[in-house]
């Protein structure tokens, strides 16, 4: 179990990118362009629910619920019989691992994907785009070459006409330091539908000791 999900707690905690200058082109110019829109589209998203498949080195599949509301709550909730829950109250994310009893918690500001949960932070410190090749496809990286333990999140968006400012949140890719890859992929996107926010509570295992992920 821990093999399989480790990886994306770890794309949870990556820390942010540090920037090196380089001369203005007309590629960084466009990929200065790809990060502001990135960033309306984060900033228009008021609540998101989506479908995720998380799928480890070895071809293992976790499926499960995303939940997100701004400003900075977020639920990750996996199928029925996996023990494990991610949640973020808008300070920190909180991993509650209800086979083993365990609860762990960091700064969300430690996380690229901080910039989901934190839209007014700016997208252009912490991440850089990669050339997709693809121009319906825009990917922002975001990797710290002074923590490499972290590994290297990549997250890709597609451009939709339909969705806030022009963009969908396609999933991200988590490579970490041994060079194990986990890929969640989103599907199913609902976008501004009511969320009440006892969606974001959760059961202390260490307090009640209660199986499963509720």
């Amino acid at each position: 179990m821990k093999r399989i999900i480790a990886p994306l707690a770890l794309a949870l905690t990556v820390a942010p990118l540090a920037l090196v200058a380089m001369p203005a082109t007309a590629q960084q110019q466009q990929g200065a362009a790809d990060l502001a829109r990135v960033s309306a589209h984060l900033r228009a998203i008021t609540t998101l629910v989506a479908d995720f498949a998380q799928t480890d080195r070895s071809g293992q599949t976790l499926t499960g619920k995303l939940t997100l509301k701004q400003p900075g709550k977020v639920r990750f909730q996996y199928q029925k019989g996996v023990p494990l829950l991610i949640v973020g109250d808008g300070r920190a994310l909180t991993m509650i691992d209800y086979e083993v009893r365990q609860v762990q918690r960091w700064p969300i500001g430690n996380s690229p994907l901080g910039a989901l949960l934190d839209p007014s932070k700016d997208i252009s410190r912490y991440g850089k785009v990669i050339p997709t090749g693809d121009p319906n496809t825009i990917s922002i990286q975001a990797r710290d070459p002074k923590r490499p333990e972290y590994g290297t999140i990549t997250m890709v968006f597609q451009r939709d006409a339909g969705s806030p400012a022009g963009l969908r949140l396609y999933g991200w890719v988590a490579l970490d330091s041994q060079n194990n890859r986990t890929s969640v992929r989103l599907t199913g996107h609902r976008y501004g539908a009511p969320v009440a926010d006892s969606a974001f509570r959760w059961t202390d295992p260490r307090q009640r000791g209660r199986p499963g992920g509720g």
